[in-house]
């Protein structure tokens, strides 16, 4: 016996992403801020006075991504459990992409799921991590193995949270930025070349035209079917390297850095891109004090963990490629072991 089941739902959800300075916001529900000891002395204060609840908790979480787990989660479901909050309260991540990450999927989970915001300090957070609905945690296994697509109902960029963001985080936000030019904007990529990126309403605009692009590819394909996947230039050689440093050596967008200069010699061995463009991106990168060397001591066993990333399968690891030159891109799961070696067993002397 068969039993046809038909779910009809709408598929659009709005929302808006404000890059201006935090309004004032109003709930008619509970609300629970969920921060870390190092944003919240700098930030907390200025968004609890913007903010009108019957209701605010603030749940503090270690700092740092060794502790995007799944036993963090538990404990913000659990804060929520104690403060009896219901099914139409809401969460607000403030934070970089790890509170974002985690708190929309906390969002996700609880009583089946509730309404967050995101409030991103960092740039690398406030241009990617914030937009696009991506929520998990990381396992001994790799980086985001667990987690769900989750959108919240509003993001509110405020340049002024980059005020206190060390230099060392603001470059590791930049990689991002640079990794969306790369792939779809060349005249994007021209403009970071030339403009003093630490300049307000320079950075204002960057973050505007880097948001503006990701919006357009999550429209497309939110649920990374397709095109979406372009996002993960420099994340599926980056990714191997955080889980081999443990989470503790690089920042997030230092490690994109490193595994875009992999991905580009990768294309550069398939002809794909030049040296002259290649070389091109480095600089850019380095420019901001950007690591671009990472020191692969086992070739083999790195590329075997590839398999483990969400982007493999079929037992076909997917590449994410510039295509032909900086603004275009290409998705190969057809490159031979054999080459892909050749180009780790480069990095295998560089430190």
């Amino acid at each position: 016996m068969i039993v046809p089941i038909e779910i009809r739902q709408s598929p659009v959800k709005r929302y808006e992403i404000a890059i201006d300075p935090l309004p004032k916001l109003r709930y008619d529900r509970k609300v629970a801020i969920v921060t870390n000891p190092t944003v919240a002395p700098l930030h907390l204060e200025r968004v609890l006075a913007s903010l009108e609840a019957p209701r605010v908790e603030v749940i503090e979480v270690p700092d740092g991504e060794e502790y995007k787990t799944m036993d963090t989660v538990l404990g913000i479901l659990d804060r929520l459990f104690q403060a009896r909050f219901d099914r139409e309260s809401l969460l607000i991540a403030l934070g970089g992409g790890v509170i974002g990450d985690m708190t929309g999927f906390a969002a996700s989970l609880y009583q089946r799921g509730i309404g967050f915001v995101q409030m991103p300090t960092t740039l690398l957070s406030q241009v990617d991590a914030s937009v696009g609905g991506k929520t998990g945690v990381n396992t001994r296994w790799g980086k985001n193995l667990i987690g769900a697509f989750y959108q919240p109902e509003a993001v509110y960029i405020d340049p002024a949270f980059l005020e206190t963001l060390p230099d060392r985080e603001y470059a590791a936000g930049i990689a991002e930025v640079v990794k969306m030019a790369v792939m779809f904007d060349r005249e994007f990529f021209e403009f970071l070349e030339a403009s003093d990126l630490k300049d307000p309403e320079t950075a204002k605009e960057m973050i505007a035209r880097s948001v503006t692009l990701k919006a357009d590819v999550v429209n497309r394909d939110e649920k990374e079917a397709g095109v979406r996947a372009v996002l993960n230039y420099g994340h599926t050689f980056g990714h191997v390297i955080e889980n081999e440093t443990a989470y503790s050596r690089y920042l997030h967008g230092e490690a994109v850095a490193i595994g875009m200069v992999m991905a580009n010699e990768l294309a550069v061995e398939l002809g794909l891109l030049s040296r002259q463009e290649a070389e091109r991106i480095r600089s850019l990168l380095e420019r901001w004090g950007l690591p671009t060397h990472y020191r692969i001591e086992d070739p083999e066993a790195f590329y075997e963990h590839f398999f483990l990333d969400k982007k493999s399968a079929g037992g076909k690891i997917k590449f994410i490629l510039p295509g032909g030159s900086i603004g275009s891109h290409v998705i190969r799961s057809d490159v031979g072991k054999a080459t892909v070696l050749k180009v780790l067993e480069r990095f295998g002397g560089e430190g």
